[in-house]
């Protein structure tokens, strides 16, 4: 397996891949952190310090991978000790890190994704102009950078069984959405589920969701969210209407029944046993179904539209690992912090926790990991300039930043319409409304 070389330029997100037949491992830079810092691989001679960390940790690989960080850091640095306050709930990340900041648990590095809410809320701080310089360039919110992006956002796409694809009678990758429709008929019809959906967690209902409103919406106005708030256009215009009947038609036909009751975590197996024919999600899926099926052959692609266009999701936004501003009034416990995030960018270990979450750098300095078929084939469609990259609904910043509640609700109010075989033109008055509300009650 050849190694990929990733160098990613955060304003353009452009991508330069060189596959290599070398087989040599990363020699790091002799206890050297980028830009030059210390980055915690030696032993330090400090007086103890503890701070707390706080991640999203519903996908499995991802949690796995920052834990083998942080027992790998404190190994090399036992005066600091992290730790890890991370839950796994079905609830959002948001309303966790709100019930923890409400309880007086707001963690000390926390990744974050909704930027402009903590940082209006005097919760985080604006990032050390020394960690900035690691990256090439970084999104701001009202100017400035709040946050280590420890990964570019990746694109999710289908995730499909070339026994369930072989065993339908299908030989060709779908070029039209369309083409797609008749895919998921011949599978159905093969007698398997063409599509695993895991409705438990609701961040989960974003997948779908944020593929249809890429395609009807963002990838033609990606000022959408901006004309909405001001009320310029409404999600009962007939592009959205279309983007939420696809969603409707989608789940009403070719998922799994249970899908409201399975969880994300579950679709794997679901995939890997011949229960469902396909998922969708990202490419950090990758790594659990390998791990709990080594030989179980698998691929990926991105769902085109129905003009053959391929839409994804693909450019930076403001989200990643932040320092609370509380935390920074503590100079031993900053300088430990920044101290991990150093230890944690340094190639090697960097390159640990890209090849596990199958994730795609960030950093200014190249990064060297090995990759499988299907990550490779995410890394060409994030390279191909004819790709049209584009943020989910809620990762837009700025004027474009949706009111922080509206998200939740609304994959909500999409799954009672499925649930209810509800009227799209009545529920998305309701989206109407209740978006209005609530720009009206942050303005207030």
């Amino acid at each position: 397996m050849g190694k990929v070389w990733l160098k990613i330029f955060a304003a353009a997100i452009s991508l330069t891949l060189i596959l290599s037949a070398c087989a040599s491992g990363n020699k790091g830079n002799n206890g050297s952190g980028p830009d030059g810092g210390d980055n915690g691989s030696t032993g330090i001679e400090q007086k103890e310090v503890l701070f707390t960390i706080g991640y999203a940790s519903g996908d499995r690989g991802t949690k796995e991978a920052i834990e083998y960080a942080i027992k790998a850091f404190m190994e090399a640095n036992p005066a600091i000790q992290i730790v890890d306050i991370s839950e796994t709930t079905s609830s959002s990340y948001l309303d966790w890190l709100k019930i923890k900041d409400a309880v007086g648990e707001f963690p000390d590095l926390v990744e974050i994704r909704d930027t402009k809410i903590f940082a209006d809320a005097g919760k985080i701080a604006e990032l050390p102009s020394d960690l900035q310089r690691l990256f090439e360039n970084l999104p701001t919110v009202d100017g400035k950078a709040y946050n280590v992006p420890i990964y570019t956002q990746a694109p999710h796409g289908l995730i499909y069984s070339k026994q369930a694809y072989e065993a339908a009678g299908i030989t060709k990758l779908p070029q039209t959405y369309d083409e797609f429709l008749a895919i998921q008929e011949k599978l159905k019809a093969s007698g398997i589920t063409p599509i695993a959906i895991g409705g438990k967690d609701i961040f989960h209902m974003g997948f779908w969701t944020n593929k249809f409103l890429i395609d009807q919406l963002y990838a033609n106005d990606p000022d959408w969210n901006s004309k909405r708030t001001s009320k310029q256009v409404s999600f009962t215009d007939a592009n959205v209407v279309q983007a939420i009947t696809d969603y409707k038609e989608l789940f009403a036909n070719y998922v799994n029944k249970d899908w409201l009751s399975t969880a994300d975590n579950q679709i794997a197996s679901m995939l890997i046993s011949g229960k469902a024919a396909q998922l969708f999600s990202g490419p950090w899926m990758f790594g659990q179904i390998e791990q709990a099926d080594p030989d179980f052959e698998f691929g990926w692609y991105p769902v085109p539209d129905r003009q053959g266009k391929t839409n994804i999701v693909g450019l930076p936004s403001p989200i990643g690992w932040s320092l609370s501003t509380d935390a920074m009034k503590d100079a031993d416990k900053t300088e430990a912090m920044k101290k991990f995030i150093r230890f944690f960018l340094e190639p090697e270990q960097y390159a640990k926790y890209l090849k596990t979450t199958n994730a795609i750098p960030t950093t200014k300095e190249k990064i060297t990991y090995e990759v499988g078929e299907q990550m490779q084939e995410v890394l060409r469609v994030m390279a191909d300039p004819n790709v049209h990259k584009s943020l989910a609904i809620n990762n837009w910043w700025g004027e474009n930043q949706i009111p922080p509640e509206f998200r939740n609700w609304f994959y909500k109010l999409l799954q009672d319409l499925v649930i209810k075989d509800g009227d799209v033109y009545d529920y998305m008055k309701r989206a109407d409304a209740e978006y209005d509300k609530q720009v009206k009650a942050i303005q207030q």
